[in-house]
């Protein structure tokens, strides 16, 4: 499980990281991410903020959940289910492609 981790990287170091965790995730297991996942759309959302700041501080980025699944497919896994909770975190469940 990890929690707002991959939204301190870009893209290719967010990969690198996930495929890392792809090579000691059995075939069996799962990857928690615990992140914003920003709405699709023009709609609001305080992600949207921490969309900057991460820019601005990391050169990260908060992503939707098509960019997450994107990013995973890339890495081996995939989404299979993305639980909302009663605060702006999503629990993005990945399992093993």
């Amino acid at each position: 499980m990890m929690k707002n981790v991959v939204h301190d990287w870009d893209d290719d170091h967010a990969a690198a990281i996930l495929a890392n965790c792809r090579r000691v995730v059995p075939a069996d297991g799962a990857l928690l991410l615990v992140e914003w996942a920003l709405p699709e759309g023009n709609l609001d959302s305080l992600g949207k903020l921490y969309d900057v700041v991460m820019l601005v501080n990391t050169g990260g980025k908060e992503r939707t959940v098509e960019e997450y699944r994107q990013l995973l497919a890339r890495t081996g896994f995939r989404i299979n289910e993305v639980i909302r909770t009663s605060s702006d975190f999503n629990i993005i469940e990945a399992l093993p492609d």
